[in-house]
């Protein structure tokens, strides 16, 4: 009963009429002259509820027999079998009876106690979203899940037909008794109640619907448009129906078997058209239309050519749909002509299959005529979940409006069964409840009260603590159903419980809680682990009688975005202290004195030592390994003769050794590797050399961190680290290049191209080359 329930008044009377039961129909049988069971379904049910009716106001004004008798009719009108009419008086008759359920089961059989159970319920739900306090932001979203629920509430979907034809019914009403009708019903009947109709294929209910709706909402924009069209619905039906009974026989006589269906633009169709191509009503040129039926694609461009000879054709108001289908797979020709009379005409030709699809397949009408807000142009498919609704309708109708049974003597009603199990298993998997302050909650099949709470809001997830359904206090496991009022017991702090994340257990059923669930203990195994890597750190400070440094200021020169980073992957065990050591006193080799290098020559040596390097044909001479160039084995080395500090070893590529060789030639003399060396071996006392390596890379976080990591994987020892930052001037390249220079100890420096080359793949690093 959309706004149709019944008044404060009517409750009073509850108890006095709910002693009218069985009793009640052998009276009226008998004032009929007829066994009560050998009433018709329509006139037992009538007869049953007109005591109880008889009198009683809904809370719209309307008198509720009438009412009844209205949406019984409506139900006629569309083909309902007379059992589903006779249930519109029994769910009436339910609000006038203290236990309608056992009443209507004794008099009439389980099956329409249920559907009074149900649709009962479903009111009580459905006032209970329209007058819930939703932000206006979201008032989309809660008006899509009402939709949704009202298909979802229950598996009979004799639910949903008994409300569409009630809320027609009301607003009838409103119409013929020219009572405002308040706003919040006539836009959730606009919003709601006619796409439902049109989901369901219901198109006679849904275009009403939509007009009267319209009527209420804009009353000033319906009566300029009605007045604007200068005919009455019925004259315009008429002009339509004589235009398609010409042209089925004008067709006919060419040999073209075509069959032709015509019906006006309604109302609000034409309103949105108007405004979703921002067009003049002397634009729009399908307010008569017609559709052509064809055999076959040959006929549909046969039936075109004769058109456009036939009639007057208006110029680029031609589309041809079959050679280019819409994306959502649409096919028809669409032109407009102008008739005898001077008015304007469109017509849509398809063959019988293009026809079935546009009407039940992926071009149905929810997704052409409920485009909204994105107009005609790019109309998109409406989710997974209105694809099954389109799957489904055909079996959904099937047993909507061929729900019948035999109400002979002994006989009640049994359930509709639909012919396949599609209808039920679309509507099977999501349930609809509400909060408190009823706001719609949308949640998978089986939830219960923890996936309820992190629905809501992730927090009320964690401090969940129990849960009342109804008003009745119920283990966190418990499974929900659709139209229940959930509300949760909450602690003012604390977290979920890992007894949650056991598949045995029953309290999620959602992946997305289970996923809010595990994220809150690996944030809680994080705290632990930053929290052990900051101490880790603070007391390597400590040590070193640094505790003055900021900690982001370190993170930051270590290349992380904040402190956090470092002491996570210290407190992992994923990152050396070594590296806050060398950043905070880098290892220099300092070059020896005069002195020392005096007292090195003086006191000689047999034999260059392990790894150092021989002097070809002079015995005991000091040697030292050029800063310049920084050489290792097994680089080609040569000598140089200095003053005082004995001989400088370079590599004989190095650009200082080449010019000192051109000043002095006669300083420079032939030097070799000593001891092992020559050969480039690695071991355990083998001697290490140090090594000058450059890496150019983009600037970014963490590329430092990122490039000390991949050394320490190759175990190369990092004596010296020096990074620089400066805006790049190559246009190929953009923002800031990082310069970073790296003193490494190698025993081979072979070795060493093996780790540029493992540098060079860390992301951002353009080159990594040995200095």
């Amino acid at each position: 009963m959309s706004g149709a329930t019944a008044a404060a008044s009517a409750t009073d009377a509850a108890p006095i009429v709910a002693l009218v039961d069985v009793d009640l129909l052998a009276a009226e049988g008998a004032r009929a002259g007829e066994p009560p069971q050998s009433l018709a379904p329509v006139q037992r049910a009538r007869a049953f509820a007109e005591p109880l009716l008889m009198g009683q106001i809904l809370d719209t004004g309307e008198d509720a027999q009438v009412h009844a008798d209205g949406v019984a009719g409506i139900l006629a009108a569309i083909g309902a079998a007379p059992s589903m009419q006779a249930a519109a008086y029994l769910v009436y008759a339910g609000d006038f009876l203290a236990k309608p359920e056992e009443v209507v089961a004794k008099a009439f059989g389980e099956s329409y106690a249920s559907l009074v159970t149900h649709t009962r319920r479903l009111v009580q739900i459905q006032r209970a979203a329209r007058e819930a306090k939703v932000d206006a932001e979201r008032r989309g979203e809660q008006t899509e899940r009402v939709r949704k629920m009202l298909l979802a509430f229950s598996r009979d979907l004799r639910v949903v037909l008994l409300r569409l034809a009630s809320r027609l019914q009301t607003l009838r009403y409103f119409a013929l008794s020219k009572t405002a009708c308040p706003g919040s019903l006539a836009q959730e009947s606009q919003q709601v109640f006619a796409p439902l109709a049109n989901r369901l294929g219901i198109w006679q209910i849904k275009w009403e619907i939509e007009d009267l709706s319209f009527r209420f909402l804009q009353p000033e924009a319906y009566r300029n448009l009605a007045k604007a069209l200068d005919e009455t619905r019925v004259a315009r039906e008429q002009s339509i129906e004589s235009a398609r009974a010409e042209l089925q026989a004008s067709l006919a006589a060419q040999g073209i078997a075509a069959q032709v269906q015509g019906r006006p633009k309604h109302l609000y169709s034409i309103q949105k058209k108007m405004q979703g191509k921002s067009l003049a009503l002397s634009q729009v040129f399908d307010l008569r239309a017609l559709r052509v039926i064809v055999p076959d694609l040959a006929d549909c461009y046969a039936a075109l050519s004769w058109l456009h000879e036939a009639y007057t054709p208006v110029t680029g108001e031609f589309d041809d749909y079959i050679a280019r289908p819409k994306p959502n797979g649409y096919q028809s020709l669409h032109t407009v002509v102008r008739g005898a009379d001077g008015r304007a005409m469109e017509v849509q030709i398809r063959t019988q299959a293009m026809h079935d699809h546009a009407e039940h397949g992926v071009a149905a009408h929810w997704a052409y005529k409920e485009a909204g807000t994105r107009g005609y142009a790019g109309v998109s498919a409406a989710g997974e979940f209105e694809d099954q609704v389109a799957q489904a309708r055909k079996a959904v109708l099937r047993q909507l409006l061929a729900w019948e049974r035999d109400f002979t003597q002994g006989q009640q009603a049994a359930e509709p069964t639909p012919a396949d199990g599609s209808a039920e298993a679309v509507f099977d998997e999501r349930i609809y409840v509400f909060t408190p302050q009823s706001t719609i909650v949308e949640l998978t099949a089986g939830a219960t009260p923890i996936d309820f709470a992190y629905a809501v809001h992730t927090d009320l997830g964690h401090r969940c603590r129990g849960a009342k359904v109804d008003g009745q206090m119920v283990p966190l496991s418990t499974a929900l159903q659709s139209g229940q009022t959930v509300e949760i017991t909450a602690a003012k702090d604390g977290g979920p419980s890992l007894d949650w994340l056991h598949a045995d257990s029953g309290y999620l059923r959602s992946p997305r809680s289970r996923a809010k669930v595990r994220a809150w203990f690996n944030a809680q195994a994080q705290a632990q682990t930053i929290a052990r890597g900051r101490e880790a750190v603070e007391k390597f400070l400590q040590r070193e009688g640094k505790t003055a440094i900021k900690l982001e200021d370190l993170a930051g020169r270590l290349g992380f975005k904040g402190a956090d980073a470092l002491f996570e992957v210290v407190g992992k065990d994923e990152y050396s202290l070594r590296n806050i050591e060398l950043l905070l006193r880098p290892t220099v080799q300092e070059p020896l004195s005069d002195e020392a290098l005096a007292q090195r020559m003086s006191r000689g040596a047999s034999k260059a030592p392990r790894g150092g390097v021989l002097v070809v044909g002079v015995d005991s001479l000091l040697t030292n390994l050029a800063r310049c160039c920084r050489p290792a084995p097994p680089d080609q080395i040569g000598g140089y003769v200095t003053r005082g500090k004995g001989v400088a070893i370079h590599r004989v590529d190095c650009i200082n050794f080449r010019q000192m060789a051109q000043r002095a030639g006669e300083r420079v003399i032939e030097v070799a590797w000593g001891g092992e060396d020559v050969a480039g071996k690695e071991g355990k006392g083998a001697a290490l050399y140090p090594v000058d390596v450059i890496v150019e890379s983009s600037d970014r976080q963490g590329l430092l961190r990122d490039v000390l990591e991949v050394l320490a994987k190759e175990k190369m020892n990092v004596t010296a680290v020096n990074t620089q930052s400066v805006k790049s001037s190559n246009k190929q390249t953009h923002g800031e290049t990082a310069w970073m220079n790296f003193t490494v100890e190698v025993a081979d420096s072979g070795r060493l191209a093996q780790v540029l080359r493992s540098v060079a793949q860390v992301p951002g690093v353009r080159a990594a080359r040995r200095k």
